[in-house]
């Protein structure tokens, strides 16, 4: 498969667990599917809706630290803000240090919308600002049946890879509320996870430190 590579670092990352509100505010280790369609839908400008789309990505971090900040509780009057009755409050959150996101797709128009994103990238919340620091000129990668060096990716739960395993949504609506599209569960698997033979085809990478990885590849269709 011939694939364009784009690269994109930041000193921080955050993705939040679904459905976790209150308490310690763990991080996944991986990006789901829907932030890294987010951020293209970022860098192009206008909201995507994916008839047919090959997307594969791999994830690493240096580190997970802690911050504690502080929140505000705003109550609801018919759907609408009210500033009555506003509370502070305090909470840990982790977050994911010197983080390194490599993206392939076969699709040029995603590799030139990021080559000159028309919004922030971000990693997660508004303060994990993320760059695109090398977009690579097609390179054929070679495929690999029982792919067996899949890891910094998140791999649907039905090729049953050992990971920690998470019902993430693929993509939300661009309409008000958003709802999710395409929720499953899939298997999460940190690049610092052991690897394991699989059922899955991976396509073979070597990245930027010399380590070899298998990325699995999405195939991500969302019909009206």
């Amino acid at each position: 498969m011939e694939v364009y590579k784009i690269d994109i670092t930041s000193w921080t990352a955050s993705f939040r667990y679904p459905n976790l509100i209150s308490g310690v505010q763990p991080t996944l280790e991986v990006p789901p599917l829907s932030t890294v369609l987010g951020l293209i839908n970022a860098a192009a400008g206008f909201y995507i809706p994916h008839k047919s789309l090959t997307l594969g990505y791999y994830f690493q971090y240096e580190t997970i630290a802690e911050d504690m900040e502080t929140i505000y509780m705003i109550p609801s009057d018919k759907g609408r803000p009210s500033n009555r009755e506003i509370k502070s409050n305090i909470i840990f959150r982790k977050f994911l240090v010197n983080n390194f996101l490599r993206i392939y797709t076969p699709d040029e128009s995603i590799a030139e919308y990021l080559s000159r994103p028309y919004y922030q990238l971000l990693l997660g919340r508004m303060n994990d600002l993320a760059t695109v620091v090398k977009i690579s000129q097609k390179t054929k990668l070679e495929a690999v049946e029982k792919a067996g060096l899949i890891r910094g990716q998140i791999v649907p739960f039905r090729y049953k890879l050992p990971g920690q395993i998470q019902a993430l949504p693929q993509y939300f609506t661009d309409e008000f509320p958003r709802k999710n599209i395409g929720t499953q569960p899939y298997s999460i698997i940190g690049h610092k996870d052991r690897t394991f033979p699989s059922s899955a085809t991976g396509y073979r990478d070597v990245l930027p430190n010399g380590k070899e990885v298998d990325i699995y590849f999405h195939q991500i269709s969302f019909d009206e």
